[in-house]
């Protein structure tokens, strides 16, 4: 199976959470024989934190200029078997009309759909939307579930709208050797939000100034001077993949904060958060509903509302702490791995030929 990908960036971990799920996908379906042409405008700022620079057993195709690259584009859809288009996709209308118009099954997969409604909802043009909606398309991805899955219909006028989770490699997210740089009592690594902000300074900044004992760590890029640093809150700029295993590894607790529009909506697990379960990491989260459908609160994951359950959770025992980790390293191995997503996308691939997705 052929499968031509036009994407933001798989190329730069950089300010994004779309490379890193897009690496370990296209490794897994290379394992089931699917060979991924990836289409990516070649921007500056990714380029200048460019992490990836071949696809192992595929084509990374950097452009940039859409007219530059359109022939190559066309050549390639017509000897797909499927071909997708994502969010944020500089190029996503351009794409979206050679993808719906080539006589191949045609996917577009939202990695951001609560955004892409809260926009819609605002009045907000969305770029990388196809101005006639989704109707052209023969299967639409959300890596949100639950109730997103009926407005993808109803408002964008998609066929068929199905989940497809975060996930992780764990080939590269696993337990490593505790890295004195990363050894941590609570760290957080995310990307500034300025929507994600409070929650981080409830979770994370403010347990920081009732606890100076302790060690906290912020991996991320974007923060300032406006953020309220403490003398214990210590500061990584942009963490690059192969560091996220010695990151989770090395911290006593580790922080995930789902984006507002995200947590508002609910069943959209961050890519972060299996990657720290993976990375043996007791992890404490903000909470959301659908939660329980990737990790059980209280055996397999913590959850917080408020500063004091955050502080609750750090003041538990190592052993507790470790059983914590334990079990949602087990489930998510169980579960939630890129193996795990690949075997589905390339069944809904299969099912999607013809827009055969009545029995889905």
């Amino acid at each position: 199976m052929k499968l031509v990908i036009f994407g933001l960036t798989v190329s730069s971990s950089w300010g994004n959470g779309h490379a890193t799920l897009w690496r370990g996908l296209i490794r897994a379906l290379g394992r089931r024989g699917v060979r991924v042409a990836f289409f990516e405008r070649d921007v500056p700022y990714y380029a200048r934190h460019r992490d990836l620079v071949a696809i192992e057993g595929g084509d990374l195709v950097l452009y940039a200029d859409w007219r530059e690259v359109a022939d190559r584009a066309l050549r390639e859809v017509r000897d797909a078997d499927a071909v997708v288009v994502t969010s944020y996709c500089p190029d996503g209308r351009a794409a979206s009309a050679l993808a719906c118009g080539a006589g191949r099954s045609a996917v577009f997969y939202d990695m951001d759909t609560p955004v892409t409604l809260a926009r819609l909802a605002a009045g907000e043009r969305v770029d990388y939307l196809p101005e006639e909606g989704l109707g052209g398309f023969d299967l639409v991805l959300s890596y949100t579930g639950g109730a997103a899955l009926m407005r993808l219909q109803a408002e964008l006028g998609a066929h068929k709208a199905l989940p497809l989770y975060g996930h992780v490699d764990p080939e590269v997210h696993r337990p490593a050797p505790r890295d004195p740089r990363y050894v941590c009592d609570l760290s957080y690594l995310g990307t500034y939000a300025a929507d994600r902000q409070p929650a981080v300074e409830t979770l994370f900044a403010e347990p920081a100034r009732q606890r100076p004992e302790r060690r906290f760590l912020l991996g991320g890029s974007g923060y300032d001077d406006k953020f309220p640093w403490t003398d214990n809150i210590f500061f990584r700029d942009h963490v690059a993949p192969p560091e996220h295993a010695a990151f989770f590894a090395s911290s006593r607790l580790t922080l995930n904060v789902t984006r507002r529009d995200m947590a508002q909506m609910g069943y959209c697990p961050s890519g972060r958060l299996f990657e720290a379960a993976a990375c043996g990491a007791p992890i404490l989260t903000d909470v959301w509903e659908g939660l329980d459908l990737f990790l059980e609160p209280g055996r397999e994951i913590l959850t917080a509302r408020s500063t004091g359950d955050a502080l609750a959770a750090l003041d538990l025992t190592d052993a507790e702490l470790a059983a914590i980790a334990r079990a949602g390293r087990e489930r998510t191995l169980d579960q939630h791995t890129s193996e795990h997503r690949a075997g589905e996308l390339v069944d809904l691939l299969a099912r999607a030929s013809s827009r055969g997705l009545e029995d889905a």
